[in-house]
């Protein structure tokens, strides 16, 4: 991912309130069912941090997480980077109401580039990614919790 690269968007729509999905991808009990279970702690507030480390093959991953900005029930944005590699990235967690549906939006934009040699972080991974955990994972949490 290179900060040439144009943002990485993934949308979905969910038949729940606002309220419900800003639940989901700020809880951390609910995060855990759906996001990355090994995550120590999360709090929609500008400032936090968190680490967590996550494993490919041989590699580790320690995810740095900082909040950057928070609209409640709007938006969420996280300065995301990893301890061992260099490059740096924002995800914005964007919810607009659509005709009685929650659309959420994720956007990655690439504020510095990240190691070409590494396949985690080639752009069609990346997308790949979001859209697993948003379209599958988060998708069927919601879908499933909310019957």
């Amino acid at each position: 991912m290179k900060t040439i690269d144009k943002p990485i968007i993934v949308e979905e729509t969910f038949n729940v309130t606002i309220e419900t999905v800003w639940k989901a991808i700020t809880n951390i009990d609910e995060m855990k069912c759906w996001f990355f279970e090994n995550i120590p702690d999360f709090k929609p507030e500008v400032g936090f941090k968190t680490q967590f480390n996550v494993q490919s093959e041989d590699r580790n991953f320690l995810h740095l997480w900082t909040v950057t900005e928070v609209e409640l029930f709007k938006k969420i944005v996280t300065n995301w980077k990893y301890e061992e590699y260099s490059g740096d990235s924002f995800v914005y967690f964007e919810l607009f109401e659509e005709n009685n549906y929650t659309k959420l939006r994720v956007s990655t934009v690439v504020t510095e580039n990240f190691p070409d040699n590494i396949p985690e972080f080639k752009s069609e991974s990346c997308r790949e990614g979001w859209n697993y955990f948003i379209k599958d994972r988060l998708k069927n949490y919601i879908e499933t919790s909310n019957k």
